[in-house]
């Protein structure tokens, strides 16, 4: 993989080079301009929105749409935004990181495996350049200059950009997934297509455009999703006759050929699904992975003769998704139902596994398997022969799920830290990075050659167990900023390989989940490399475990709910579903809260209906609302 090149600064920068219309700086790319010019466009805007007394959502929309931007533009051009009169002042700053740099690059130089560097003198040598006889010197900026836990937003844009898994494109709401994060997803894919095809499921495509006739066929459905599309009209410079939306979800899609192919009970059922990108052209500001206006995503849709067939179907492919996150993850779920007021569109119930982010205090929709009834096969009329009624004909039941690019966002906040990505070793692309140590200009040529080719016989025998495994052997790079750089991309195991190492016939192992490092013997590599990694993801698993378990409480009133919620906890309420008091109970929740961006700071919401909740409903318990009978427990929380 190639060093990172997105956040390298200059070695020294003049005061013209903090100003963004100045030559030779990050931030005069004309893409960097425009994004200037967007974050003092959309300052004025807030300024405007507060001068007029605007409503507070609108405001709050405009204020977090402005942080977003800065953020964006601090990551792109690596210098805070600033109107024109406070360039001088970060000039000034400028110089005094660069000094600090400057004597981050010395310290980084002298260190070796005979002293054993601490992790913050790694992240100073990670700043700093190359050690001796390593090759042309770089500086870069490498590392996370946000924390977690005081400015998640940035955190997270940082981590994403930093941990190359995220470029910028110039379409607001579309990013270019690349190579890091792809690799995820496809791991992802891997393991819920083979899932899906022991189910008997089979992949197909169908077209990205749908005709506006078909769309609005089902009108309920049309009505969820109405603001969302997105619509051609024009080919070149001609009006098209009727305009065509791209697809926000392909039921509509898929349909009318599903009724042209199923004419006997013998044609089903018909299990499909197709792996493809949708539009949905969200008015909230969007959020790289968790909120975008395109995504990569699987969805399934399956027809049955019966309702059974189809309810089985709903609950073996939730339990998939579940496996997906808790298994392949290490991200623990609450599997439950949609309430009326959450379920898809147009179908009868949804089920859904919902994950938990505690640096925000928010939960997220992990996945959702809906059953959709017979309600769209009377709209496009699918219907088969029923032998045991002959000359009637029978609508089919229907199912529709699906899981998208969201989990890769959800790992990230969920298991991410203050030096970067952590990822599980069962969904990472590259297990273990081995680097080599302790090369320096006084080490005959000899025993340099010896110290890589061991690196390279680690390397194959990791790889010939299965072992997803890279040796890093650059020679422009020290061994400090790899370290860095492969622990910010979230690398589970990295092996340190030194000339000491090698005459005692041992390596170091650093985990990255803890940070522990461990002295293995050469011929144990296999078999202990194998258990850590074991290891790292049980652990990962435990730890997020224990954190929901932590931020999932039960709440019997509303006064204790509202305390539970301001603490950044999900709350299971007992709750009558009815819509009216589901739309009171945001509202109320809502109430004076301080409004940051960022913030988990909106209403509640209802996540689900808990297969399995924290307790069982007295005899008589009324809903929080102290109206109406409580019909079931009910996950409240604020959400992504």
């Amino acid at each position: 993989m190639a060093p990172p090149t997105q956040t390298t600064s200059a070695p020294s920068p003049t005061p013209s080079q903090t100003d963004p219309a100045s030559k030779g700086s990050p931030a005069n790319t004309p893409e960097a301009q425009a994004l200037f010019n967007k974050v003092a466009e959309q300052g004025e805007q807030v300024k405007k929105l507060k001068a007029e007394k605007a409503p507070k959502d609108q405001v709050d929309a405009a204020v977090k749409s402005l942080l977003d931007l800065k953020a964006h533009y601090k990551t792109l051009s690596g210098a805070e935004y600033k109107p024109a009169s406070g360039a001088g002042r970060e000039d000034k700053r400028k110089e005094k990181e660069n000094q600090s740099e400057k004597q981050s690059k010395k310290q980084g130089g002298e260190a070796r495996r005979g002293k054993e560097p601490t992790r913050e003198q790694d992240k100073s040598a990670g700043s700093g350049g190359a050690g001796e006889g390593q090759g042309p010197k770089k500086q870069t900026r490498l590392g996370l200059e946000s924390k977690k836990e005081e400015n998640l937003a940035d955190w997270y844009s940082q981590v994403i950009t930093k941990a190359e898994m995220i470029e910028y494109y110039d379409v607001s709401g579309c990013y270019v997934l690349r190579p890091w994060s792809f690799a995820i997803w496809e791991t992802i894919k891997s393991f819920i297509d083979a899932g899906i095809k022991k189910l008997g499921v089979e992949n197909c495509y169908f077209p990205m455009f749908v005709s506006q006739a078909a769309l609005e066929k089902e009108k309920s459905h049309i009505a969820d999703f109405a603001p969302e599309v997105a619509w051609v009209t024009r080919s070149g410079k001609t009006e098209l006759a009727e305009p065509i939306a791209v697809r926000p979800t392909s039921e509509t899609v898929m349909y009318p050929a599903y009724a042209k192919w199923v004419q006997s009970h013998r044609d089903l059922p018909i299990k499909l699904n197709q792996w493809c990108n949708v539009v949905r052209w969200e008015f909230k500001h969007p959020q790289p992975f968790l909120r975008t206006r395109e995504f990569l995503w699987q969805e399934g849709h399956t027809a049955f003769a019966t309702k059974e067939e189809a309810a089985e179907e709903v609950l073996l492919i939730l339990e998939l998704y579940a496996q997906v996150y808790e298994e392949l993850m290490a991200i623990p779920v609450v599997r439950g139902r949609k309430t009326e007021k959450e379920k898809f569109a147009g179908g009868d119930y949804t089920t859904t596994v919902e994950a938990f982010i505690s640096a925000s205090g928010r939960a997220i929709q992990g996945a959702t398997s809906h059953h959709l009834g017979q309600n769209f096969s009377k709209m496009f009329d699918i219907t088969f022969e029923d032998p045991k009624r002959p000359g009637e004909k029978q609508f089919v039941f229907q199912n529709s799920w699906g899981l998208t690019t969201r989990t890769i966002g959800v790992l990230t906040m969920v298991h991410g830290d203050n030096m970067g990505l952590v990822l599980p070793p069962r969904v990472a692309c590259l297990q273990i990075i081995i680097i080599p140590c302790g090369i320096t200009a006084s080490l005959p040529e000899e025993e340099r050659d010896t110290l890589l080719q061991k690196c390279s016989q680690y390397l194959d025998r990791l790889m010939k167990i299965g072992i997803r495994a890279k040796a890093d052997l650059r020679d422009n790079y020290s061994p400090g900023w790899k370290f860095n750089h492969w622990e910010l991309k979230g690398v589970p195991v990295r092996v340190e390989v030194g000339p000491r190492d090698m005459k005692s016939s041992q390596f170091v192992a650093v985990r990255r989940d803890t940070g522990d490092k461990l002295t293995i013997k050469e011929d144990e590599a296999e078999n202990r490399m194998r258990d850590l990694l074991e290891e790292i993801q049980t652990n990962l698993y435990t730890r997020a475990s224990n954190d929901l378990k932590k931020h999932m409480v039960v709440a019997d009133s509303m006064e204790q709910f509202q305390k539970e919620m301001d603490q950044g906890k999900i709350v299971q309420i007992p709750f009558c579903g009815e819509i009216e008091c589901e739309d009171w109970i945001k509202k109320t929740t809502a109430k004076d809260q301080d409004v940051e961006p960022g913030a988990p700071s909106m209403g509640a919401k209802s996540l689900c209906i808990p297969f399995k909740p924290l307790q069982e409903l007295k005899a008589g318990q009324m809903c929080v609302s102290g109206k109406e009978p409580a019909k079931y427990y009910t996950l409240f929380g604020r959400s992504y």
